[in-house]
């Protein structure tokens, strides 16, 4: 077997309107879909792909932070050092922080959605990891 593709990413919640009008509010993503059946509340994205990603409410006890799960969703969001201060922008605005970061072949930020899941925003820079794999690795702050 052989994953070929990231599919799609979905995220436990504790309020899908409030997650919403982050990631599609915010950050754009286009909203295709929507279910709410049998105490089920979940919202799907898209980039294209039928859905990318989804955000699903989590119920009772399961809305407490755990401290296992996913660490970050990446989104690519250009391939301009210009359209990542534009994020940045953005994000100041609506006073969400975030952590600028280099890694080489990408330039990211970092922050966190209302309920604390990790989301990266990045822009391609460099495909010098098609030569060198290990370049991917690299971090470092960035100053923008």
């Amino acid at each position: 077997m052989k994953i070929q593709a990231l599919g799609h990413v979905v995220l436990k919640v504790a309020d899908v309107a409030r997650a919403e009008q982050f990631y599609n509010g915010l950050l754009g993503l286009p909203i295709c879909a929507r279910l709410d059946q049998g105490g089920m509340s979940m919202t799907f994205f898209t980039l294209g792909d039928h859905h990318n990603f989804a955000v699903a409410e989590a119920a009772g006890a399961q809305k407490a932070p755990a401290a296992v799960g996913l660490h970050h969703v990446a989104f690519k969001i250009g391939d301009s050092m210009d359209q990542l201060r534009e994020a940045k922008t953005r994000l100041d605005a609506a006073g969400v922080g975030s952590v600028p970061m280099d890694h080489e072949v990408t330039k990211s930020l970092y922050l966190e959605d209302p309920d604390g899941n990790g989301v990266e925003l990045y822009v391609d820079v460099s495909d010098v990891w098609r030569k060198e794999p290990q370049r991917v690795a690299y971090a470092a702050p960035l100053k923008l």
